[in-house]
């Protein structure tokens, strides 16, 4: 008999959290890395928000509070979706989780049996499948292509729904691309989704606020009201707020998808940080102004970094319009050797000779579900950024 149980080597661990380890293993023992694998905003928590917090402190709210979050948070949460989202809410259809991840580990868990299917749009975030899997379900990967800038498209989301279809996640501005979905674009998926009543549709909106040149960001829902009463829209604190260490995600939906999602989380985790919970509702009543400060020295940085990129030899870098990462293509260096004397067969390779040269980390496309490329965060120190670009555009010089 196992001690380890059959759903759990369903799964694999986080492969961006793994690289970041050995990136700081690396550090720690003296090499010069520069690290670009965490998808993690390099700006401090806001002053009001961290004054909130403590003011949660002295004010006692240091107890359990209600499993899926404080009424003042889900009224917060509810204004921030009508005044945002056009979305209308009511609070028993707000759940409140320990991070964007849990609320879509709840909601995948609650809902999937073995057999059911869940369409992912590749490349995707890489906690997606596993989830899925852990919960019983099959990942359904729908590979989208670069010169689409890593869009999908209506005629591919259409060929992949069958009837154990349960869930289509959707994930824009998206990680690891930065690709988002205009109104058209968005439009014309939801109208496919339409035409087939029994998906759901699992929307993470988490890196919403940070898009970039003028795009306007729009959710299924909001463009198409009929799907209201199937899906379940994420969001968090995480990214925009620069809140990545206080874990709180959150989600709104049909009160029985929330009420099931409760009652798993009243089983696990229970309730949120009440302190966290706190901050989060200054997050989201308090002032906005310092997103659009952080997200212009953020398009400067995908500015700087596509650029550089695409004067790599063997790299096609597209322009994304949000999130903080850029996802170029390394086909152009497949086959060719390293300084090491070993062959680039993959891009797993390519991500591996590049920090044993170089002392940059990046994460492998082949994790995110379609290769060969690589994943880097731009949510770091500009001059960083160069030096990395540099030292990227030097390796790639060096293959043959």
């Amino acid at each position: 008999m196992s001690l380890i149980s059959a759903a759990l080597k369903r799964i694999n661990p986080s492969q961006t959290i793994a690289i970041s380890n050995k990136a700081r293993e690396l550090k720690a023992a003296g090499r010069d890395v520069i690290a670009l694998a965490a998808g993690e905003p390099d700006f401090e928590t806001p002053d009001n928000i961290k004054e909130a917090a403590i003011k949660a402190i002295h004010d006692g709210q240091t107890r359990y509070t209600a499993v899926d979050g404080i009424p003042e948070l889900k009224a917060a949460i509810v204004a921030k979706f009508k005044r945002e989202n056009g979305l209308t809410y009511k609070p028993s259809q707000v759940t409140v989780g320990t991070g964007g991840k849990q609320v879509l580990f709840n909601a995948l868990v609650a809902t999937l049996d073995v057999g059911d299917e869940v369409i992912i749009p590749a490349p995707y975030w890489v906690s997606y499948p596993d989830i899925v899997q852990f919960a019983g379900g099959t990942p359904v990967p729908v590979e989208t292509k670069l010169e689409d800038n890593f869009k999908l498209k209506p005629e591919a989301l259409e060929a992949a729904i069958t009837p154990k279809t349960k869930w289509l996640i959707f994930n824009s501005p998206s990680n690891p691309t930065g690709s988002a979905y205009n109104r058209a674009e968005m439009k014309a998926l939801t109208d496919v989704l339409v035409k087939h009543p029994h998906v759901w549709v699992l929307t993470d909106d988490m890196y919403e606020h940070l898009v970039y040149d003028d795009f306007e960001f729009v959710t299924p829902a909001q463009v198409e009201p009929s799907l209201y009463d199937r899906t379940l829209t994420m969001n968090g604190v995480s990214k925009a707020y620069c809140m990545t260490g206080w874990r709180i995600g959150y989600a709104a939906g049909p009160e029985a998808l929330i009420k099931a999602i409760g009652t798993l989380q009243s089983q696990s985790t229970s309730n949120p940080s009440s302190i966290a919970q706190w901050a989060a509702v200054e997050a989201l009543n308090g002032p906005q102004d310092f997103i659009a400060a952080n997200n212009k020295v953020f398009k400067e940085r995908r500015d700087l970094v596509v650029s550089m990129l695409n004067q790599a030899n063997g790299l096609t870098c597209p322009k994304p319009e949000g999130a903080f990462y850029v996802y170029p293509s390394c086909a152009g260096v497949i086959g060719k050797t390293a300084p090491s004397g070993k062959v680039i067969e993959n891009d797993e390779i390519f991500a591996s000779e590049l920090l044993d040269a170089e002392g940059v980390a990046v994460v492998h496309g082949s994790a995110f579900g379609l290769g060969p490329a690589f994943r880097i965060s731009y949510a770091t120190a500009t001059k960083d950024l160069e030096e990395a670009c540099l030292r990227i555009q030097r390796f790639c010089g060096s293959l043959r």
